[in-house]
């Protein structure tokens, strides 16, 4: 045993550490793993005291016997006293210490990296400076939202050309904000933009209930030109307007009915459905390939998709899906290949949410995660014994 941890009071050579140091020093990483895990917490905090004193090679065996041990924490502790950053961190969030992580990602130049770290851990002023001095707009918008600053996030949505979330954030803005007015007129723009004109009067009534001055007048004009483009005299008013304007599926519902997401709040459903990107599939245009790496989930709106068992001709068709139903919600969790062949019989409007915005819905809503990981569990759990009865 090196002579310089017999000065480290109550060191290696104690009754309460000296088996672990044994161990390491002879290499025996699987016998100094279950000699560390064994040990009380105290004393595995002593070892991690007296690493300090080691030589290097000493202390780069007792990193491996940590990682083993699932001390992450404690490995990732030591590496960063030796200045190695770059492998701290991913230590420090095995370890749930997305903070620590930040900051030994920010270290060694990796902002990217750091900023979605600082927003994991609920830094997120810090995250917010990080994605602004990188450029990285949708994480940026994402995290506004978030930060409950609906008008900005939908500013950068805009200028992203995401429709779906920027109409998401426009509507987030509270009727008593001052934005409000404006947040209406950008959102009945949109709509006409989109062929949903009678929706944008009714949005613009019902945001004259709330409106005065500037604002009032603003909205009042908008109605004006709508009128004038419609062809009508008066605007629409109450339950007559809203019988008027034609049925919208907007996806939320469907998202909601989704038994993975069963139980999640209002706020985290707000969230993830912002995170879904509107698709229009052509009819006999290849939804889901069977055998590719899956897509993500695929929520239908409008439409029919026939399941088969392959691309093929030959293939067997196993069913027709329409409005409600979901496709590929294992691939969200599973990184495995598509089990079933999905074609658009007729034109298609869907919502898709891709896996990776899936992971970062995950890895920024800690809470609705176990939610969905518990209800993931249970489903694949029903799957499996109704297969095996």
């Amino acid at each position: 045993m090196d002579s310089n941890l017999s000065d480290v009071g109550g060191g290696p050579g104690s009754s309460a550490t000296r088996l672990v140091w044994a161990r390491v020093m002879q290499g025996e990483v699987e016998d100094a793993v279950r000699a560390y895990e064994a040990m009380a917490a105290g004393h595995r905090e002593r070892v991690l005291e007296e690493a300090l004193v080691v030589p290097a090679a000493t202390r780069e065996t007792l990193v491996e016997v940590l990682r083993q041990a699932r001390d992450f924490a404690g490995a990732a502790r030591l590496l960063e006293s030796d200045g190695d950053d770059r492998a701290a961190a991913p230590m420090y969030e095995q370890a749930g210490a997305p903070l620590l992580a930040a900051e030994a990602w920010l270290r060694v130049g990796e902002q990217a990296r750091a900023a979605a770290a600082f927003e994991r851990a609920g830094s997120l002023e810090q995250a917010l400076a990080l994605y602004q001095a990188l450029g990285a707009r949708e994480s940026l918008a994402h995290l506004l939202g978030r930060m409950n600053r609906p008008m900005e996030a939908a500013e950068v949505f805009h200028m992203l050309g995401n429709t779906h979330a920027e109409l998401e954030m426009l509507r987030a803005v509270p009727t008593d904000d001052a934005q409000r007015p404006e947040a209406v007129l950008r959102m009945s723009a949109l709509l006409d933009a989109e062929g949903a004109t009678w929706r944008a009067l009714v949005l613009l009534a019902d945001g004259l209930k709330h409106a005065t001055g500037a604002g009032a007048a603003m909205l009042q004009a908008e109605q004006s030109r709508l009128l004038r483009q419609m062809g009508l005299a008066s605007p629409p008013e109450g339950a007559a307007a809203a019988e008027k304007a034609p049925p919208v599926v907007d996806g939320y519902g469907y998202l909601k009915a989704i038994p993975i997401f069963d139980g999640l709040s209002l706020e985290d459903m707000r969230d993830l459905y912002r995170l879904a990107r509107p698709v229009l599939v052509p009819a006999g245009t290849t939804v889901l390939e069977k055998g590719a790496k899956g897509g993500g989930l695929v929520v239908l709106l409008e439409g029919m998709v026939s399941v088969s068992t392959g691309p093929g001709p030959d293939a067997r068709q196993l069913n027709m899906l329409g409005p409600g139903a979901f496709l590929g919600e294992i691939s969200l969790i599973l990184d495995g290949p598509v089990s079933a062949h999905v074609r658009a019989h007729t034109v298609v409007r869907a919502l898709r949410v891709t896996r990776t915005d899936f992971q970062y819905f995950l890895e920024t809503h800690e809470a609705a995660a176990l939610r969905i990981f518990r209800l993931f569990t249970q489903s694949l759990a029903e799957r499996v014994r109704a297969l095996s009865s």
